[in-house]
């Protein structure tokens, strides 16, 4: 137990370069105070003792605004940067080393019982505000881009971006058309709205002046 809290605290000095002291991470990181409720929680659900275990995850998302379910597994090297509005479901399970940025979500596809959420290999990232659906697997080392929907499992060492999630990069080669998770890559939906409605304004204009022209030319007549 205790190697495990000594590796949740390493990951955070690992992967956050603005942690600077001991005393810091433990007064000033949700993530890893969430992480740790949850710990107690889990282990608390693995007794039996459900309603202490859901008493002690309520408290975490009303003091962290991280919700994970005290049924989830959760490996060692845990790491959530920010935090907040990131949600975990009961049958999440999660390797080692796995780092979670704000706004993701871990959820299911059914109200039905059983396995229903995700299963995360060891050494994943996954992107601000991306959304992982349904009892799907990821794989070991593999990266999911910012506002994701990822609904198919991902094979390792892949990099998915988009909605839904496609893989573009397998084993470090690109295998897909497709824009990286540099976000001054990704398309602005805005504008390509705006540029389809100033292809359609051109054209109707166009329209309109051969209206004319055939009309003047039935005029001179």
């Amino acid at each position: 137990m205790f190697d495990t809290l000594k590796r949740d605290i390493r990951s955070v000095f690992d992967r956050d370069p603005a942690a600077r002291s001991l005393v810091e991470v433990l007064l000033c990181y949700p993530g890893l105070h969430a992480l740790w409720f949850h710990r107690l929680a889990h282990w608390l659900w693995n007794r039996r003792i459900f309603l202490g275990a859901r008493l002690i995850s309520h408290l975490s998302r009303f003091l962290t605004g991280i919700e994970i379910h005290p049924g989830a597994r959760i490996g060692p090297g845990f790491f959530v940067d920010h935090g907040m509005g990131v949600v975990i479901g009961e049958t999440s399970e999660i390797g080692e080393n796995v780092t979670l940025y704000q706004g993701v979500t871990l959820g299911g596809t059914s109200w039905k019982k059983g396995k229903r959420h995700p299963t995360i290999g060891n050494n994943v990232i996954i992107g601000a505000g991306a959304k992982l659906l349904g009892p799907i697997k990821v794989g070991d080392f593999s990266r999911i881009g910012s506002g994701s929907v990822v609904l198919k499992d991902v094979p390792p060492n892949s990099v998915v971006v988009g909605i839904p999630g496609r893989v573009t990069y397998l084993e470090g080669k690109r295998i897909e058309s497709m824009v990286g998770l540099d976000p001054h890559d990704l398309p602005d939906p805005v504008l390509q709205a705006i540029r389809c409605l100033l292809d359609r304004i051109a054209e109707l204009e166009r329209k309109i002046e051969e209206l004319k022209k055939s009309q003047q030319s039935v005029s001179s007549r």
